[in-house]
């Protein structure tokens, strides 16, 4: 199902988000390019024996893929991230229980968050695929904090049971990794190198 666009595109850029995140647009909005966001609807069940790795790869191309009949002259952005601690793959945890049995298991520990990030060029089919790998150490949280932090910013539909963007900041006792914008939904440094290789250059001519 198609949004209403979040900015006016342009026959030029003809860039597409295929997201119905308000943290990815938010994300994508400090790059000033015109772009529309159009949601995919996909299965995003692990296949079995699917790595981590393999599964947010999977998934950021296909939501890609799922709207591209839709944009054949376009750009499209898909992106998808999991949590995975002791080697299980965690994504949202959709209810207040799971998201305080989850950060209770972080406690005092590392996770490492993975986000996929795809971009598909509908005009010549080629898609660019890149993983982004990001680690949080996660203070020792007692129950109460734990409590509290999911009563206040229900972090029910974000991977590893919190927001980055939000309170989460005060979960942390240190992060890891080139881009902290991918523990938000959106890699932007990986984004603007594939972006720069289709021919939309954040900081080009406009």
């Amino acid at each position: 199902m198609t949004e209403p666009p979040m900015k006016e595109a342009s026959t030029t850029t003809g860039l597409v988000l295929a997201s119905s995140s308000r943290w990815r647009r938010e994300l994508l909005d400090r790059l000033q390019l015109p772009y529309q966001c159009c949601s995919p609807d996909i299965d995003e069940t692990p296949h079995p024996g699917e790595t981590p790795q393999a599964l947010v790869h999977r998934l950021a191309l296909s939501k890609a893929n799922a709207v591209a009949a839709h944009f054949p002259h376009h750009c499209i952005i898909g992106s998808d991230q999991v949590a995975v601690f002791e080697g299980d793959i965690l994504g949202k945890p959709h209810t207040a229980e799971k998201a305080c049995a989850n950060l209770a298991r972080f406690s005092g520990q590392r996770v490492t968050f993975l986000t996929g990030l795809a971009l598909l060029d509908t005009r010549s089919q080629h898609h660019q695929v890149h993983v982004e790998p990001f680690e949080v150490v996660f203070r020792t949280l007692s129950s109460q904090e734990i409590e509290n932090y999911v009563a206040k910013e229900q972090p029910l539909d974000s991977a590893g049971s919190f927001r980055m963007e939000g309170l989460g900041i005060a979960l942390f006792e240190k992060l890891e990794g080139r881009d902290p914008n991918a523990l938000i939904g959106l890699p932007l440094i990986a984004l603007c190198d594939m972006l720069r290789q289709a021919g939309l250059d954040p900081l080009g001519a406009n």
